[in-house]
């Protein structure tokens, strides 16, 4: 049986009357129309009415805090890699000493979470064992955890480096793989009550840019991050504790990318929180001619100002500062600063 989706066209300027419009997630955003799409047909915009009561409802609530972080705006969360070989910056932050300089710094440019990895997922990389991933992780966090008060988020795949984690004093888990790679991810996740990312992943990162096809990339996506969020709560765990990310890069072609970052709106049908990380990834480099990763700033901070008007909250970057600053601009050019 075909179904529809309904993408909300966020907007920012005075809202219409009351029943004419409804907010986005319980934000400042708003949307008196969608563009609905049906598999094998050409989108098409359509009025408030015409969607359906279940979409309106997952679209318009509010979303409850992450990791005690409020999602009344767009949020930065800062990647903190103590990996040797990332793709921008492995090796740099190895040491607890390092991670946690690097940690402070990060809260001080406007970080408001800390999102800490110990593998490596850029395209060919390999799994590292889970000895050597606590052993990264696990002091960083600890260190960083009874300093800072911005919470730690553990990038991970696996249940036994999530435990570590959060006894380190880890609060939220991010999953590349959407709690597919390891089984016993998701019961420990429910059973300690923790907020996680489900992100959508095509193949391993070893092999992942090996030729990935979509039917159509924009509901491919919803529906796998559709599927987990069920599962999930199959297990117990209440939505409001499920963060959903459109993996961009992971398994996407330039066209892909570009697509859901066009219309990642989409996802708030979802009813969950949406992050986006498309920082300094690989795409960014060849659409703007900056082979080196490290200076891929500008296009990063393009992608971030792009999602960030549909609503999204939470931006995963390399660039806080920038990133920060762009955001405040932002919404104070929506009129939404601080007068």
């Amino acid at each position: 049986m075909s179904r529809s989706y309904y993408r909300p066209l966020v907007r920012f300027d005075a809202p219409e009357p009351e029943g004419h419009s409804l907010p986005v997630a319980g934000g400042p955003g708003w949307f008196d129309q969608a563009v609905k799409y049906d598999r094998g047909q050409a989108p098409r915009t359509v009025p408030l009415e015409a969607v359906p009561q279940e979409w309106r409802d997952r679209i318009s609530a509010p979303r409850a805090p992450v990791a005690g972080v409020a999602m009344d705006r767009c949020r930065v969360m800062g990647i903190l890699n103590v990996t040797p070989d990332s793709f921008s910056d492995g090796g740099q932050y190895q040491s607890s000493a390092a991670a946690l300089n690097h940690a402070r710094a990060l809260v001080k440019k406007g970080a408001d979470i800390l999102d800490v990895g110990g593998e490596s997922t850029r395209p060919g990389a390999r799994t590292v064992p889970r000895e050597a991933e606590i052993a990264r992780v696990e002091p960083v966090i600890r260190a960083i955890a009874s300093e800072i008060a911005a919470p730690v988020s553990i990038d991970t795949r696996k249940s036994v480096v999530a435990e570590a984690a959060v006894d380190a004093g880890a609060r939220l888990v991010n999953d590349i793989s959407g709690f597919v790679y390891d089984p016993m991810l998701a019961r420990f996740c429910t059973e300690r009550n923790l907020p996680v990312c489900v992100m959508h992943m095509m193949g391993e990162p070893e092999t992942m840019q090996d030729d990935p096809k979509f039917e159509d990339v924009l509901l491919d996506v919803y529906d796998f991050l559709e599927r987990q969020i069920l599962k999930l709560e199959d297990l117990g765990m209440p939505r409001s504790n499920i963060v959903v990310d459109p993996g961009i890069g992971f398994g996407k072609l330039m066209h892909h990318n570009l697509a859901l970052l066009a219309n990642v709106s989409l996802y708030h049908g979802l009813g969950c929180p949406i992050l986006v990380g498309a920082s300094r990834k690989g795409f960014v480099g060849k659409l703007t001619g900056v082979e080196k990763a490290a200076e891929r700033m500008p296009g990063s901070v393009a992608c971030a100002l792009a999602v960030a008007a549909q609503g999204v909250q939470i931006v995963r970057v390399h660039d806080v500062a920038e990133t920060a600053q762009a955001l405040t601009m932002l919404r104070a050019i929506q009129g939404r600063g601080k007068t």
